[in-house]
């Protein structure tokens, strides 16, 4: 009785707090959820129930909005930890320390937020959390207020269940919401992450917006996290309940879990905007998972699509390359940018995305993202992303940190796996600005050890303004010989025109099989005189011909793999997003030991060298994904479709599907989403051959 009478005297108290709160704003104090289990929450359940009403959602976006005006930035230690011993006390303040000491607060880094794993599994005798002794000694709070001490703000982790997802059983919040909450709100809590395991089954809407209520009832700010996984669409109605809400399943530090949640997120751009915003999960940069460029597009992806930035890297033991990445301001003001528009895909055909957003001074965010393994031309206009007509435009590129203008296109040769980010204005001193010159190859050159092939390079002057004294030049891998075939230079190149220089080169008798990086580099001088230089990546792919007779293309290596969700897999099931978390290739019940698991929409091209006859597989939804999944599967030769099978979908057992690809040099396995959208389309190509 004593702690009830205590919480009545204190709901009072957050009661008048609330009231002046909203009276302030001109709105009216939300009713509070009722959380039966839960003996502090407050009586009279009938509007706070009411999800939808204009008290609870109306109130909760302007709420959010308040809250979150742009999309929250900070730390999670859960990516580089998990519930290891270094996740501490100690960790979080020098955190904190490391914010302040490396400019990071400054770039606009404001939340040190804790995960699972820092309480003890049970509760104390009066039901509330208790703090693990060993990893905090000194309690939350005391971690709480040196955050604060520093001008940060504290974050921490339950689950909308009885207990969190960790395997020890820390206890959620399910029945303990008003409890909960009110202690937060008590150790100076600002942010919630709350999470969605052992949930009971009991609606969604119903657990995170009993939370928001009990949030509310403490009277202090704090932003409402939803990490419920998108398994409820949570777009479509936690707008006013929380201020950010996770759109897919958890991150791991890899190429294929950041496309494929990069995929996910970009198709939920009209549900975003200011104080409720798509979560595709905390950034990985700084693990050492990925290559610098990798995380170059993973930072450049989730500050177009306006996601929260929140490292999830230990910046004790980072190296530099992760500071100038997390930190680079120009991309940091493309994801706060107060309009809160979310970047909206403007084309991805053979993985070549272009990706825009408006930004609140009129201009546009573009983003150039090469999914494929191998450089890529990627080209839109001004118009095509949003600007209206101009004599010419200003384009900043927001990683090289350089300016320039352009007639109009937006082009350039982009890194295998990067991300060319620029920003798009229309500037009236756009004149003074040199020449945007693109530099590029050819897209796909092919060569087998030993031999010598063409490559074509260009230098185009995109910008309005000439560009003078042009040069080009190759240059390939030690050991590689790289010879020009005529001219190699122009005095100049008016608004459009081209350089094209043609080169010879000479593959060495024991290259190895796979992409070979060559660099194609320009240069020029502006009409000012500015000397400038433009390099970028050109490839050749060192190819084996297949053997002679039927072979498993299991067995040979690809050119280029792109998959909707995960690496492509050899000999087992698509999986997850993990690399390796297949299972057996099984369709319709039957298993098959080889073969390639996949996930629409997926492009897998292997090299024929026009000795090859045919392309045969059993192709089929894979059973991991129970009766969902619908995809198609088709087989390419050089660009011409030889072969398809229709719509499949999981009630089918595996269906033969052959092609003749007499002559080709390229072969294109490719799988689409049958035309309802890739959610589950795990597809195999079982016992894939191919007959030369």
């Amino acid at each position: 009785m004593r702690h009830l009478s205590v919480h009545r005297v204190r709901t009072g108290v957050v009661g008048a707090l609330i009231t002046a709160l909203f009276g302030a704003a001109g709105l009216s104090a939300p009713a509070a959820a009722l959380s039966p289990d839960d003996p502090t929450a407050p009586a009279g359940n009938e509007a706070g129930a009411q999800v939808g009403t204009r008290t609870g959602t109306q109130t909760g976006a302007q709420v959010g909005e308040a809250l979150a005006p742009t999309p929250p930035m900070g730390f999670n230690n859960w990516n580089s930890t998990h519930c290891r011993a270094d996740f501490n006390e100690s960790m979080i303040k020098g955190i904190a320390d490391i914010f302040v000491e490396r400019g990071l607060k400054e770039a606009g880094y404001t939340y040190v937020n804790l995960d699972d794993c820092w309480a003890l599994p049970q509760r104390n005798a009066e039901g509330r959390l208790v703090p693990d002794p060993v990893r905090f000694p000194n309690g939350i709070k005391a971690v709480a207020d040196y955050v604060h001490s520093k001008g940060l703000k504290f974050g921490i982790y339950t689950s909308a269940g009885t207990k969190t997802c960790n395997r020890a059983g820390f206890p959620g919040a399910l029945g303990h919401e008003y409890s909960d909450a009110q202690q937060f709100a008590d150790w100076g809590v600002d942010y919630l992450k709350y999470d969605n395991c052992n949930n009971q089954g009991v609606d969604a809407r119903l657990r995170y917006t009993t939370m928001r209520d009990a949030l509310l009832a403490t009277g202090r700010p704090i932003v409402f996290s939803i990490c419920e996984w998108g398994q409820n669409r949570p777009w479509e109605w936690a707008k006013g309940v929380g201020q950010l809400w996770r759109t897919t399943g958890d991150i791991s530090d890899n190429w294929g879990s950041m496309v494929s949640i990069t995929k996910r997120n970009l198709a939920l751009a009209p549900y975003a905007g200011p104080g409720h915003w798509n979560d595709p999960d905390m950034l990985e940069v700084g693990n050492g998972g990925m290559t610098d460029t990798e995380y170059r597009t993973h930072f450049s992806m989730w500050s177009i699509m306006a996601a929260p930035l929140l490292i999830g890297s230990d910046l004790r033991k980072v190296p530099e390359s992760a500071f100038e990445i997390l930190g680079n301001r120009e991309v940091i003001a493309v994801d706060q940018d107060p309009l809160g528009r979310q970047g909206a895909v403007i084309g991805s055909e053979g993985g070549r995305w272009v990706v825009a957003k408006e930004l609140a001074d009129g201009s546009r965010a573009v983003a150039l993202f090469n999914e494929s393994g191998r450089p890529q031309r990627i080209a839109t206009t001004a118009q095509a992303v949003g600007l209206p007509a101009a004599a010419a435009y200003k384009v900043r590129d927001l990683w090289r940190h350089t300016s320039a203008n352009t007639a109009g296109t937006i082009a350039a040769t982009v890194p295998a796996h990067g991300t060319v980010l620029l920003r798009i204005s229309q500037d009236r001193g756009w004149a003074l600005l040199p020449p945007a010159v693109e530099v590029g190859a050819d897209d796909s050159v092919m060569a087998e050890s030993g031999r010598t092939v063409k490559l074509t390079a260009t230098v185009t002057d995109l910008g309005r303004t000439p560009a003078l004294a042009v040069s080009a030049r190759v240059t390939g891998p030690q050991g590689w010989t790289v010879e020009a075939v005529g001219r190699t230079a122009a005095p100049v190149l008016t608004s459009g025109a081209k350089l094209t220089t043609e080169w010879e080169v000479t593959v060495p008798a024991d290259a190895s099989a796979g992409t070979h990086e060559l660099t194609v580099a320009a240069a020029y001088r502006s009409p000012t005189g500015k000397r400038l230089t433009a390099s970028v990546p050109a490839s050749v792919s060192v190819v084996v011909a297949p053997p002679a007779g039927r072979s498993y293309l299991s067995n040979l290596s690809w050119l280029n793999a792109v998959n909707g969700w995960g690496p492509v897999e050899k000999d087992t099931s698509n999986g997850e997003s993990k690399a390796g978390d297949g299972r057996p290739i099984t369709i319709g019940g039957q298993v098959f030991a080889k073969g390639l698991g996949v996930h629409a929409s997926s492009t897998v091209e292997y090299y024929a060298g026009g000795r090859c006859t045919g392309v045969s597989a059993s192709a089929g939804v894979d059973d991991e994904k129970g009766s969902r999944g619908t995809v198609a599967f088709e087989i390419w030769a050089d660009g011409v479709k030889a072969a398809s099978t229709g719509v499949l979908t999981n009630a089918m057992n595996a269906q033969p599907v052959s092609a003749d690809v007499t002559g080709a040099k390229v072969v294109r396995l490719v799988v689409t989403d049958g035309g309802d959208g890739i959610d589950s389309d795990h597809a195999d190509w079982a016992d894939l051959t191919i007959s030369c």
